[in-house]
């Protein structure tokens, strides 16, 4: 008996990395699964290729399981409604979407231009809206279904040269809090997970120095695209009553992240002023200013 059994599964971005570990543990977990996949580059730029999905359909195949291959194109509503009626098709239903399909386009936002911003918006903010709004209805009606969208610590904390991956992942993060606030009497769950995991996108962000070359070779090392994965299946499981959260999993170690509340409140009965608000707000506040630190400085420790 399987966390999943019985259940249809759709994994975007499964021909690799967290997405094809997501799609080979969901059916050994019972689910039937559809494995899409666009087949294209890193930055999104190639022509898709149905090869890379089918493969890991085959190897869901050939350990006994059920599953299909597609690869349309998650920012393409069009196609994203080709893989719900392929998943109808299929298995006669749909109960959970599991969403880590992304591009990278890195660069210094001074230096970014509108390609690099819209393609990578295009694939992770539009792709999730895709997904969840040609699901969202059919969960509704059947009162049962998970979505787990995948952020970034590039936007819940941030990290130099991505401002674009950034916005698209905090944005995410807005649009599953929402789901998960309005599917809630419809039993419709949904969170997201910022993963650390060696997969072929972090292989292409460039190493610099000694230090980045030491972070770089602990999360090749100790930080797996399957470990990510156990975290993922458990959230698409009817059995978890888990919805709004942000989890990030590193290594052995599954975290859960705060969301943005008020940290300090400060009255002055008379009103703000300009120099008032620089003379005694900002200095009062400022212990409890975040600081400009990227992701390195919230986790200085090896993974578990």
């Amino acid at each position: 008996m399987g966390v999943l059994d019985g259940k249809v599964v759709l994994v975007t971005g499964g021909a690799g990395g967290i997405g094809k570990e997501c799609a080979l543990l969901a059916a050994r977990e019972g689910a039937k699964v559809v494995v899409n996949d666009l087949g294209g580059s890193v930055a999104g730029g190639d022509v898709g290729d149905a090869g890379p999905a089918e493969m890991t359909a085959q190897e869901i195949r050939a350990a006994g399981g059920e599953a299909v291959s597609n690869s349309d194109s998650v920012s393409d509503m069009n196609g994203v409604k080709r893989m719900i009626e392929q998943a109808m098709d299929s298995f006669g239903g749909l109960h959970a979407v599991v969403n880590p399909a992304g591009i990278l386009r890195d660069k210094m936002f001074h230096k970014m231009d509108d390609g690099d911003w819209d393609a990578v918006i295009a694939v992770h903010l539009r792709g999730a809206y895709n997904v969840t709004r040609a699901t969202i209805e059919h969960f509704r009606n059947q009162e049962d279904g998970s979505y787990i969208h995948f952020t970034s610590t590039s936007g819940l904390i941030g990290n130099i040269g991505q401002a674009n991956y950034a916005a698209a992942k905090l944005g995410v993060m807005g649009l599953s809090r929402i789901v998960a606030m309005e599917g809630a009497a419809k039993n419709v769950r949904s969170n997201i997970i910022a993963p650390f995991a060696w997969t072929r996108m972090i292989a292409t962000i460039p190493v610099k120095d000694e230090a980045s070359a030491q972070r770089v070779a602990r999360m090749q090392n100790a930080m797996r695209a399957d470990q990510v994965a156990q975290l993922a299946v458990a959230l698409a499981s009817p059995a978890s009553p888990v919805s709004g959260q942000i989890f990030a999993v590193r290594g052995n170690e599954v975290v859960l992240f705060d969301q943005p509340r008020p940290v300090k409140s400060l009255a002055r009965m008379e009103g703000w002023t300009p120099q008032s608000i620089l003379d005694h707000a900002f200095p009062a506040m400022s212990p409890d200013f975040t600081d400009l630190g990227a992701s390195a400085t919230v986790f200085p420790y090896d993974p578990v």
